[in-house]
């Protein structure tokens, strides 16, 4: 089981009070509790700009992946035939990769870096993994609270190595109406894979059944 860091200092605005960019607000710190009770209340962190002010988004449209409904190409699945599925075995290798500063849009900073790590210490962030014989090619990572997982950034090295990292985590999530992943904005290459825009509001009004589900074992129980 997780375990429930000390409450944040900071008090959030409401999320639906984002900016027509959807900002909620600056500042504040990136400690677990803040963390956890920015994505309870429907927000998520990302610096305004590379080593810039912490910023808390809720953006409308929001991009989400409903587990179901998750497209997989007949090329995908045979991609997902050449890659070992692993989970939690190299979390910190995963958010290194991610941040890769040689990568466009790069914001992950040593900020993200450490706060995320003392949330996968307590149980709440996880990464799932693509390897092969040449090692870690692929994965994603994010936080798991009920039944939704926040994702927050994936990286490849190899062919489809990533989303079959995706696969692997709604093999992990299930599928039902308490099951969600949020993937913030929804880009083209997401959508090819499933995913949707919804708006904010409807997002914030599905939230509360998703954090009081119950989750998925980290790491999966195998048979």
């Amino acid at each position: 089981m997780p375990i429930e860091p000390p409450e944040s200092a900071w008090v959030f605005p409401p999320a639906h009070t984002a900016d027509e960019h959807g900002v909620v607000g600056v500042g504040a710190d990136v400690d677990p509790g803040t963390l956890l009770g920015a994505y309870r209340s429907g927000m998520f962190p990302m610096p305004l700009e590379s080593g810039g002010p912490m910023a808390w988004w809720s953006p409308d449209p929001r991009g989400v992946l409903l587990p179901g409904d998750l497209s997989v190409s007949r090329s995908l699945r045979g991609s997902c035939r050449r890659y070992e599925i692993r989970v939690d075995t190299a979390f910190a290798e995963v958010v290194a990769r991610c941040a890769d500063p040689s990568r466009d849009r790069g914001w992950i900073d040593n900020r993200i870096i450490e706060a995320y790590q003392q949330l996968h210490v307590l149980g709440w962030a996880h990464s799932v993994e693509a390897w092969n014989g040449d090692g870690l090619v692929g994965g994603l990572y994010g936080v798991s609270i009920g039944g939704l997982f926040a994702g927050e950034s994936m990286f490849h090295q190899r062919t489809d190595a990533s989303k079959a990292a995706l696969v692997g985590l709604v093999g992990i999530l299930g599928d039902g109406p308490d099951r969600l992943i949020d993937v913030q904005w929804c880009t083209d290459h997401l959508a090819g894979l499933g995913a949707i825009e919804i708006d904010r509001d409807a997002y914030l009004e599905r939230l509360p059944g998703l954090l009081g589900a119950q989750g998925p074992i980290w790491p999966p129980q195998r048979d």
